[in-house]
């Protein structure tokens, strides 16, 4: 009648594994949709910005500076919003061990890290630089006249 420990902790964890992996693939749908939703904004600015571009165009900026001034501020947002994320959910399992721990028995501790996590950060800040390639990428085919000509 006695339980071996390894045998059920193996099960614990393979039951634990699935929820993990279902959690994972969530938060990478939540990364692409995040990811749209910045080409979508970034793109809506555009046509508001047009005379804003048009005129650094005019001062001198080659089309390729309007690509990286938009990648770079793709990359900007991706990753102060990768940062302040991080630093959100550190704050909240800081706040949130002691409630946990005497509700439901949780112990959970505040850790750097890892460096499989930052190099997940990693690969949203690149995939968000990549993907407001596409809003720089219509500026650059933007003329200079269509920005500069009155609206209508």
């Amino acid at each position: 009648m006695a339980v071996l420990p390894g045998v059920a902790l193996d099960d614990l964890w393979d039951v634990v594994g699935v929820g993990e992996k279902a959690l994972l693939a969530m938060s990478a749908m939540v990364a692409v949709v995040s990811l749209a939703g910045l080409v979508a904004v970034v793109l809506a600015g555009l046509n508001e910005r047009r005379r804003e571009l048009a005129v650094l165009r005019a001062v001198g900026a080659s089309p390729r500076d309007m690509l990286m001034i938009l990648a770079t501020e793709g990359a900007v947002v991706t990753l102060a919003g990768a940062l302040l994320g991080t630093a959100t959910a550190a704050v909240a399992l800081v706040a949130l061990a002691p409630w946990l721990k005497s509700r439901f028995g949780i112990v959970l501790t505040a850790a750097a890290p890892s460096a499989a996590q930052w190099g997940f950060v990693a690969a949203v800040v690149c995939a968000g630089t990549i993907a407001s390639l596409v809003p720089g990428w219509r500026a650059y085919r933007l003329s200079l006249a269509d920005g500069l000509s009155p609206r209508s």
